[in-house]
């Protein structure tokens, strides 16, 4: 595995590097910096969604086909890490990372020529419907019924922990349409519109005080069989596909930046002494600590990334990268809130919020770490709770 970029590779960089300083608006930019969560606001990560469509830079991962880009596994790396080093605000993977492979996968015809479009323009923004109250990390205990009626599904039930569903135009939603034998086996999996009646969200503000999650509620809700991706009862096989993507993100670029804004936090605090934070020997091993950790990361990337140009797919390496890569994200908060000390703990949503005239109290870089601790605690359990990515790894990886 060859770790240098080539000339062409180098070049394309350059490409990137000039197209973002550029097309990166200031608002864009205070957007991505003021973000405090995955998910960017969807003011800034649908307006910057335009922009990288109208120049066919929107879905790097997509076949050219569908409208991709056609770029090497390397080329997509590098898009990624310049984005994440501008300050670019990250794109909602719901609809372009998530739901869209699997439509490609096992949609009909009339599903991709429907959803994909729209999906890459931004035009139909999507939220994810799989948890529910007693159903999180076993996903496959979901309850949420849906009861043949002609050419129709009717849906009753509750959704949880539904992110941008508030937001959202579409859903992509795993119900249950048989409750007898295997659960896995009885779970169908469906595309619906956010404005169906009978459909109601209701906000879950979290500690950071910011409404990204809610519950999602299904009062005898029409969804067509037409809008069901895959066969009837074969809804976790589809899931399973989907969520390969949802956990094998790329991870180092944006521990690369988290890490270096640390280091120039770092730089800014100081010590009980007087000195810099930075030159503190106990503060500097955590720092080294930490740079080894997200080194090694990056390479198992570059191993995935190796698998994937050689026809693979992401397979178990997902649930390693999302276990090393969301708790190396939580120990990069855990440090941060460390080195801001007691600023870091003063409420202060109205001052983070992109386009806010309040000024903050104490310096800028201490009113997002406690936002970012508290978001990111979320991140070991989503996607599947990293308990469950152990199980995987030892079943899959070990042999145990």
């Amino acid at each position: 595995m060859n770790l240098e970029l080539s000339p062409a590779d180098l070049k394309f960089r350059d490409e990137v590097r000039a197209f973002l300083s550029t097309a990166l608006t200031p608002e864009l930019r205070e957007g991505g910096r003021k973000s405090t969560s995955v998910f960017a606001d969807k003011r800034f990560n649908l307006a910057w969604q335009k922009i990288l469509n109208a120049r066919g830079w929107a879905a790097p991962s997509w076949p050219k086909e569908y409208g991709g880009t056609g770029w090497s596994e390397i080329e997509r790396y590098i898009f990624a890490r310049e984005c994440a080093r501008a300050g670019a605000p990250a794109l909602a993977p719901m609809g372009l990372r998530m739901v869209a492979p699997a439509i490609m996968h096992f949609g009909t015809e009339v599903q991709k020529a429907r959803y994909l479009p729209r999906i890459l323009s931004g035009d139909d923004y999507w939220c994810q419907g799989y948890s529910e109250p007693g159903a999180g990390s076993d996903l496959a205990s979901l309850q949420l019924r849906a009861v043949s009626d002609g050419n129709d599904y009717v849906l009753d039930g509750q959704k949880i922990w539904t992110t941008h569903a508030h937001v959202a135009s579409h859903m992509f939603c795993l119900v249950r349409t048989r409750f007898e034998g295997k659960p896995q086996g009885g779970i169908t999996f469906l595309l619906l519109e956010m404005e169906t009646a009978g459909v109601t969200v209701k906000p879950i503000i979290t500690l950071a005080r910011e409404h990204e999650v809610n519950e999602v509620f299904f009062q005898s809700v029409r969804v067509p069989k037409a809008n069901r991706l895959g066969a009837e009862n074969d809804g976790w096989t589809v899931a399973k596909y989907l969520l390969e993507f949802e956990r094998g993100g790329s991870y180092a670029a944006g521990l690369k930046v988290a890490l270096a804004k640390l280091r120039g936090i770092c730089c800014a605090e100081h010590c009980d002494g007087g000195k810099p934070l930075i030159e503190d020997a106990g503060f500097g091993a955590k720092l080294a600590e930490m740079e080894v950790l997200v080194d090694a990361i990056e390479m198992t990337e570059h191993r995935v990334m190796s698998a994937l140009a050689n026809g693979g797919s992401p397979g178990p390496e997902s649930s390693l990268l999302k276990m090393q890569g969301s708790e190396a994200m939580q120990r990069l908060d855990e440090l941060a809130m460390e080195a801001v000390g007691l600023f870091g703990i003063v409420e202060q949503p109205d001052a983070r919020v992109a386009g806010s005239n309040v000024a903050p109290v104490g310096p800028e870089h201490s009113l997002y770490a406690m936002p970012r601790y508290l978001n990111d605690r979320a991140a070991s359990i989503y996607g599947g709770s990293n308990e469950i990515q152990r199980n995987i790894i030892a079943r899959l990886v070990l042999g145990l």
